[in-house]
């Protein structure tokens, strides 16, 4: 699934980018990684909860630290691994580990080598602005606490935050500053009860990657939240110096038709979680033969079974509190935003007065309504300004990593018969463009088994997990393929990786119907969520895009997710104009229409461009 993008973290660990080393050629004896799926794992066994465990003293700590240290160096010991992302991720670890024991001077010596291999601007500001700035401190006052601590990072993160471009900095700076509104110890622990416990009741470990998260937790703990304060007196102050620098890109590319243009109806698919479809009564298609879901499309349930619902269904509890969600969630925006609004007074008050557990399962929650909300949010960005749009509902559930039953092969091919369904559903209907705005890959569904119950071996988990994602797989391009006359536009996903390496499906796979965006702010520039690769060749605004929720509320976005439609909208315009398009001749105007970034790396689309050059050519 595209992980959604959240900033709910601390100002020293909101910059969520992974760190990498010096990359060197293979070395002789080491086994070649060519995706993540030649890499080893790893499961600790655990004797508690996962939340007792960062709380734990330093001994016991440091007992659980040793352990994942000697397999992460024996990683680097016998493997040759090329893929920036990787690296950094490895070495994210490496840096974490040394913190705990004190080693800060080779920490920062890692982090050296690691501002050596940013693959775009936008991977090396963590490493600039906070990482390295806490190990000077630390360095300098051998020490990672008290006053001179922190008066050395002070100094050290005021310099690293000015001799940033304000282009790279300012948007990282606000979502830091509202994101750490109520930020404390129990939001951390809250978050390990969430997302790490589960696991550990339900298989008895944790395996490799979930351990580095809580060893970087552990230091958020420890070292990071204490200097909370400092980071967020000097990004105020950042941001107050350059918020008059900030434009916006997009408004002047827009297209919109209005009610009296000459246009054909173009169906267009959302292959989602699912739409509230009243918001969309003019814009919505009426199948003249209804499915076993109605008249607008298909819907599937967890277990791969029809479903009457084009929305997933909250229970009556969920019900009640989806309103205060979207409340909190406005007040979260507008603190972005430098609003003062009753919403986000709301939330400066009730920040810091809950305990752990209510935030542990505020986040569980929270993951609900982002998948109840997801797809109405991306059908209203792929709708806009354009009346000739008919909405066509593929719903399943997205999520499938927070289903309570082990995936199974027998449920993959179940998953792959409804997939063909909804191919044959596009085919057969004339769909003629599709958002997919989420993405798997293997390692997920090793997760997935880890947190019900099969994960304590961890050479079984990536062998079960292998079988099952490679039903996925074949089942994703399989549905892509058979619908040869529908162009299908996904999300390049928001790990900041190489989705090729990952082995990312769709964002992988290479399809002459298929298309894959990565995500840009309002300024044009690459955010430092998006994924690339040889695959992505689009970039769309993804940061911070405003559409419809269940509801009729409008909130904003960002990710892949909202990148993805905004390229579905051009396509469902495009072939809105000149219904003759092809899937090829469709990409091949959205590219040509594209203006480069700076640096030549980034391809940005622009409706007015590709429209422009459709009707110069008829």
């Amino acid at each position: 699934m595209l992980r959604r993008f959240r900033l709910r973290i601390s100002a020293a660990t909101c910059f969520l980018v992974l760190l990498a080393p010096t990359v060197h050629s293979q070395t002789s004896g080491k086994k070649k990684v060519s995706n993540q799926s030649d890499l080893p794992r790893f499961t600790y066994s655990m004797r508690g909860p996962a939340s007792d465990l960062v709380q734990a003293d330093a001994a016991t700590f440091s007992a659980f630290a040793a352990k994942v240290k000697a397999d992460l160096d024996s990683i680097f010991r016998d493997y040759d691994i090329e893929d920036k992302a990787t690296l950094r991720s490895l070495l994210s670890a490496r840096v974490n580990l040394q913190l705990v024991a004190g080693e800060n001077q080779l920490a920062l010596e890692t982090t050296a080598s690691l501002l050596q291999l940013a693959e775009k601007p936008t991977d090396s500001l963590h490493e600039k602005v906070a990482t390295k700035p806490e190990l000077e401190a630390a360095v300098e006052t051998n020490s990672t606490s008290g006053p001179a601590f922190e008066q050395a990072y002070r100094k050290y993160f005021r310099d690293a935050w000015d001799a940033l471009p304000s282009d790279l900095a300012w948007d990282t700076a606000r979502n830091v500053i509202a994101g750490s509104t109520g930020f404390n110890s129990a939001v951390v622990i809250g978050q390990v009860k969430a997302y790490f416990d589960p696991a550990v009741q339900k298989s008895g470990v944790l395996d490799n990657r979930q351990a580095w998260g809580l060893i970087g937790m552990r230091n958020t703990l420890l070292i990071q939240l204490p200097l909370q304060g400092a980071e967020l007196e000097i990004l105020r102050q950042y941001i107050a110096a350059h918020k008059a620098r900030q434009i916006d890109i997009w408004q002047a590319r827009e297209v919109t038709f209005g009610p009296d243009a000459k246009l054909t109806p173009v169906l267009v698919g959302i292959w989602d979680s699912g739409v509230d479809v009243s918001l969309f009564p003019d814009r919505l298609f009426s199948d003249p033969h209804p499915t076993a879901s109605g008249n607008h499309g298909l819907a599937f349930d967890g277990a791969g079974n029809p479903s009457k619902s084009w929305l997933l269904p909250l229970t009556a509890e969920q019900q009640r509190k989806y309103p205060d969600s979207l409340t909190e969630a406005k007040g979260m925006q507008d603190l972005r935003d430098g609003i003062d609004s009753p919403e986000a007074r709301a939330v400066q008050k009730r920040a810091g007065t809950l305990t752990s557990g209510q935030l542990g399962e505020r986040d569980a929650l929270e993951i609900t309504f982002d998948n109840y909300e997801h797809g109405t949010h991306v059908a209203g960005i792929a709708a806009r300004g354009n009346p000739a749009v008919r909405l066509v509902v593929a719903r399943f559930y997205t999520e499938v990593m927070q289903l309570p039953f082990q995936p199974t092969p027998e449920w993959a091919r179940h998953m792959a018969a409804d997939f063909q369904q909804i191919s044959d559903y596009f085919r057969t209907r004339n769909v003629r463009v599709v958002n997919i705005s989420w993405k798997y890959d293997a390692e997920e569904f090793e997760a997935w088994l880890s947190n019900t119950g099969g994960g304590a071996d961890a050479a079984e988990r990536k062998g079960r997990a292998a079988e099952v994602f490679g039903i996925w797989h074949d089942a994703v391009e399989s549905a892509i393929r058979s619908a040869p006359n529908t162009l299908f536009v996904c999300g390049a996903g928001n790990d900041n990786r190489n989705a090729g390496f990952a082995q990312d499906v769709p964002a992988s796979l290479h399809l002459p119907n298929l298309i894959s965006v990565g995500a840009v702010n309002q300024a044009g520039k690459e955010t430092g969520f998006t994924s690339y690769g040889d695959t992505v060749v689009l970039y769309a605004p993804g940061y911070e895009v405003e559409s419809y929720v269940p509801g009729g509320s409008r909130l904003k976005k960002s990710g892949t997710s909202m990148a993805s439609p905004n390229v579905a909208n051009l396509a469902a315009k495009l072939i809105a104009l000149d219904p003759s398009l092809t899937p090829v001749q469709v990409i091949e105007l959205i590219k040509k229409g594209t203006t480069a970034s700076d640096d030549g790396r980034l391809h940005l689309i622009n409706p007015k461009a590709s429209v422009a050059l459709l009707e110069a050519g008829k």
